[in-house]
């Protein structure tokens, strides 16, 4: 069984009112690093920014380890451009965190320095990586996310923000390299925002090709008409949910 949205976050009776009868919420995106989130997840980011809702890109690392071919200081200051061009088209805002590529570590700082984003953000709705993943910087971006909601949410933990306790919901995205036990869950129609998604991607140098020989934009692109055609939204994205979270309580059978 899966879910099918026109919108993410709206029942569907409200997605073509959504506009002036939902009040606009705040999707925090958060990504291991600069790109992750716009391949994977954009094309919805697109689509929730239309309908209204503020929509922000936490980059945990720049992703300067990448190219074999300049420094890490020189990539990462590349990287950096590239993220905010790519955000802008998106109609996001950029927050980078100071964590370095393949080195994000799982401890209490980085923890609370999430929790603290999020009770700056006050997301209605989190982002991010499946925890099932070849790469530790998603593994353990997906873990302190989910632990620094909680963290977020406690009076009892200090950071410079008070507590947040608004987060409805986690969403993993549909990653090639996150693929491990990942079940497409919740599909959302994206055929308008293609477009809008290539022109936000292909801000990023290694989305063309010359620095990594994976094809990201032919992947994540055909990804989208497969997503589609299961849903029968022509284009679409996919993303789990936590398993507890799998649940419908009905008076009857709808």
């Amino acid at each position: 069984m899966f879910a099918v949205a026109g919108a993410l976050f709206a029942p569907p009776r409200q997605i073509h009112a959504q506009a002036s009868t939902v009040p606009a919420r705040t999707i925090l995106a958060i990504g291991a690093h600069a790109g992750d989130m716009e391949l994977t997840a954009g094309a919805v980011l697109i689509k929730q920014h239309k309908l209204g809702d503020r929509v922000v890109i936490l980059q945990m690392t720049l992703g300067e380890g990448g190219n074999p071919r300049l420094s890490p200081g020189v990539y990462g200051a590349q990287k950096r451009r590239e993220a905010l061009a790519a955000d802008s088209v998106i109609g996001a805002e950029t927050i980078f965190a100071p964590y370095r590529d393949g080195e994000i570590p799982n401890d209490e700082a980085a923890r609370r320095y999430v929790a603290d984003v999020i009770r700056t953000v006050k997301p209605t709705y989190i982002i991010t990586h499946w925890s099932h993943s070849i790469h530790k910087d998603h593994a353990n971006t997906s873990l302190i996310v989910q632990d620094a909601v909680l963290l977020a949410s406690l009076e009892g933990v200090v950071t410079p923000h008070p507590a947040h306790r608004g987060v409805r919901g986690i969403y993993y995205a549909d990653n090639w390299e996150d693929a491990e036990s990942f079940s497409p869950y919740i599909y959302v129609g994206v055929s308008d925002e293609i477009a809008q998604w290539w022109e936000a991607v292909t801000k990023y140098e290694f989305i063309g090709g010359k620095i990594s020989s994976f094809k990201y934009l032919d992947y994540y692109d055909a990804l989208s008409t497969v997503r589609g055609a299961i849903s029968g939204k022509g284009r679409a994205v996919a993303f789990d949910i936590d398993p507890f979270a799998k649940r419908r309580v009905l008076d009857s059978l709808p």
